[in-house]
């Protein structure tokens, strides 16, 4: 009990808490920080495909045309006109036809850098149906040594395997060379992101500039009778409420301004870096284009003389992008398809029937056909075709 005294005064002492752990915490901004968009797949599709019309042309421009060009089948010697694959990628589903597959696959692989083909197998050894797989929803799913030994897909809370070893795996996964990435594939839309944010916020002006009748801002100066440069806090609320509600937005475009008591306005130009805008925005429509290998004369951006004209851009853009990525998804799809049947087949675009290279392919077979020391055999290896047989070439 004599002890109680220094007790009672050490619990008065004793200092307060705060019940927030974070209550020492001071934020902290600052300003003209750089903010751009996250770079995971779903948002650059929303930021890149669902909002920006460049991007958007340019996936629908090239996955529409791969999507349509002809595809044939052949093995070492002859070319099929019908065959059960051919049938399947007729009719992959009952929902799709080939070119909507197609355009699917292709676009999920210029999108994400990744596609993901099904196919559902039944007795027969052919499948009976192809499915194109959303890229954001699977993931692969690495073995010990990094190989991948299956695929996951996730939808709606439940998560489906796919097992992956061994030659038959129901699962084809394309994807897009990436050089820090042993398992996915890297997209255009990651290379243009930058391009696209500035694309997007070039909109978002141009639309508040619209959002204020399309005219530049200026200065509502005031001159007293007596000398005084400076409103009472009434008049000063008063105005404000009069140009927000009688002279702001689209539809008070063109409307006179009253002025009174010594109020005076004087309008402000447009300044150097408003005037770059549209500039800004050209340049960064055409990096989206560039990162997908379209042309912008395709699209419709002005101001781009790479081609001298609409011709020779849409042969180039055939020739460096669409052959291209049309032969590779056709190759990669062919051989995994081949190993359902066990034939050693070959899925090519048949190059013969793109009118855009028909310039092209006239003059390369001028020069094979003149070509007289050449047999009839080795202009066929030089067109991409398989041997005649014996009595064929008899006739």
């Amino acid at each position: 009990m004599a002890f109680e005294i220094f007790r009672r005064k050490s619990e008065a002492a004793a200092p307060e808490a705060k019940a927030s752990a974070a209550g020492r915490v001071v934020a902290w901004q600052t300003g003209g920080r750089v903010a751009w968009s996250p770079r995971d797949t779903v948002s650059l599709t929303k930021t890149g495909f669902s909002g920006n019309p460049v991007g958007f042309r340019s996936v629908k421009l090239i996955a529409e045309a791969a999507s349509a060009l002809p595809l044939v089948l052949q093995d070492a010697e002859q070319r099929f006109e019908s065959h059960p694959l051919l049938a399947l990628l007729r009719a992959p589903n009952g929902a799709q036809g080939r070119a909507e597959l197609l355009e699917a696959l292709y676009g999920q692989l210029l999108l994400s850098g990744n596609a993901y083909v099904e196919a559902v197998r039944g007795e027969d050894p052919v499948p009976y149906e192809l499915h194109v797989l959303r890229s954001d929803r699977m993931s692969v799913v690495p073995g010990a040594d990094g190989w991948p030994v299956a695929f996951q897909y996730a939808v709606g809370g439940r998560k489906h395997r796919f097992d992956a070893r061994g030659d038959q795996s129901p699962i084809c996964h394309l994807r897009s060379f990436h050089p820090q990435d042993d398992h996915y594939g890297f997209s255009p839309l990651q290379a243009a992101a930058m391009a696209i944010d500035v694309h997007n916020s070039a909109s978002r002006w141009s639309k508040a500039l619209l959002d204020n009748a399309a005219r530049p801002s200026g200065a509502i100066i005031y001159k007293g009778t007596d000398g005084q440069g400076s409103l009472s806090s009434d008049q000063y609320d008063r105005l404000v409420a009069e140009v927000e509600s009688n002279h702001q937005g689209a539809r008070n475009a063109g409307r006179p301004m009253l002025l009174e008591g010594g109020l005076d306005w004087k309008p402000m130009g447009f300044s150097p870096s408003d005037m770059e805008f549209q500039k800004t925005k050209e340049a960064a429509g055409r990096e989206i284009a560039l990162a997908f290998g379209v042309p912008p004369m395709l699209i419709g951006i002005q101001g781009d003389a790479t081609y001298s004209n609409y011709q020779e851009a849409n042969r180039a853009f055939y020739r460096l992008t669409v052959l291209p990525l049309a032969t590779r998804v056709a190759a990669q799809l062919g051989a995994w398809l081949s190993k359902f049947t066990g034939e050693d087949l070959v899925l090519k675009p048949d190059l013969d029937q793109v009118p855009a290279l028909s310039a092209e392919r006239d003059a390369q077979w001028k020069r094979v056909v003149d070509a007289d020391f050449l047999s009839d055999t080795e202009k066929r290896n030089l067109l991409g075709l398989p041997p005649l047989s014996e009595d064929l070439g008899d006739v």
